[in-house]
């Protein structure tokens, strides 16, 4: 059994949709149009599964958009948020069927609510909406976003992440490692112990930082700004990558993807009066079928840049950019609303 890389051919895409009793509230249509923009465009590619509590709404919204139908399901159950990337399944393939492994979800390290979003994979496979084996994984928690794999037997992390206390923190780095490897068929685990995102709900995830674009490449968020806060920490986490090499012994081609100006959120300030900065990252694109959906946050210049090193990383796919300044006011981005499964 082995996790496939992203651009293993897909199946189908999941998302969690919205409603009004998340936290998502106070901007709730405006979200409402980013899931609609994601939909369309995976829709347009492949099939699309949304999970969602409010189907009805969801009906209302793809109609309102324009969307069809016909290339998508919707499945009800109850929701507490809308990280599909998080709380869906980890993927495996053995022998050509999937396995469908569900670990345990817990609100990034028990910081929200997650009782629900911790039931949807279970329901998925009661109801048989999924095809593949059900692999119950609930002693572990993993969330999707926190791991990338290339198809070969590599996964890459954060310790930042992977060590947190509240998600596994009776188990020691050699232990989680371990169960990594038994877990996903993974032969060893690239550790980034440097990674950082002002404004970032998750302690590090992975794939707001550092992905996988094929075998022997790495895209990467770069900082050159030596007056930003992250500067220290993202050369370290560059220097990293430089020291990395893939299965065959050789260091990875490494594309560098600008930082995004930052965005602020003025309704959220500390107790000296400085608002909350956002987790703005071009490393949380979406690999589908013949595409990357890519997030842009209205920045003309870095979007463009974002786009033109995508496409070096993905010769032959479409790069289709997304508005997703919304999203990150939740401090998340494309990537971890989304979650595909391979064919």
């Amino acid at each position: 059994m082995y996790i496939p890389a992203e651009w293993h051919p897909q199946a189908f895409v999941q998302l969690t949709w919205p409603h009004r009793g998340t936290d998502w509230a106070p901007m709730y249509d405006e979200v409402v149009r980013c899931y609609q923009e994601m939909a369309k465009q995976i829709a347009l590619r492949e099939p699309l599964l949304i999970v969602a509590q409010e189907p009805q709404e969801v009906e209302a919204s793809l109609l309102q958009y324009g969307i069809n139908r016909q290339n998508i399901k919707i499945f009800q159950c109850s929701t507490n948020d809308t990280w599909a990337r998080d709380h869906g399944f980890v993927t495996g393939l053995h022998e050509g069927k999937r396995i469908l492994l569900d670990f345990q979800f817990n609100g990034w390290g028990m910081k929200f609510a997650a009782h629900h979003d911790n039931q949807i994979n279970r329901q998925l496979a009661e109801a048989k909406v999924i095809d593949g084996t059900y692999t119950p994984q609930l002693d572990f928690v993993l969330e999707g976003g926190s791991i990338e794999s290339d198809g070969k037997g590599t996964l890459m992390t954060t310790s930042s992440c992977l060590l947190a206390p509240n998600r596994n923190d009776m188990l020691s780095k050699t232990e989680i490692e371990r169960k990594l490897c038994q877990t996903t068929g993974a032969q060893r685990v690239l550790w980034l112990n440097h990674s950082w995102l002002a404004g970032d709900d998750t302690d590090g995830h992975i794939d707001t930082v550092a992905r996988f674009c094929d075998a022997e490449t790495i895209a990467y968020v770069q900082c050159t700004d030596t007056a930003d806060e992250h500067y220290t920490e993202l050369s370290a986490m560059e220097a990293e990558l430089q020291q990395f090499t893939n299965g065959e012994g050789k260091p990875y081609r490494l594309i560098p993807l600008p930082m995004p100006t930052a965005i602020y959120d003025e309704t959220d300030v500390d107790a000296s009066g400085k608002p909350q900065r956002l987790p703005a990252t071009y490393a949380n694109f979406l690999i589908v079928n013949g595409a990357v959906l890519m997030p842009t946050y209205g920045q003309p210049e870095n979007d463009a840049l974002a786009r033109k090193q995508l496409s070096r990383a993905f010769p032959g796919r479409e790069i289709v950019g997304i508005d997703c300044r919304v999203l990150i006011r939740q401090h998340g981005s494309l990537h971890c609303c989304t979650m595909q499964y391979p064919a």
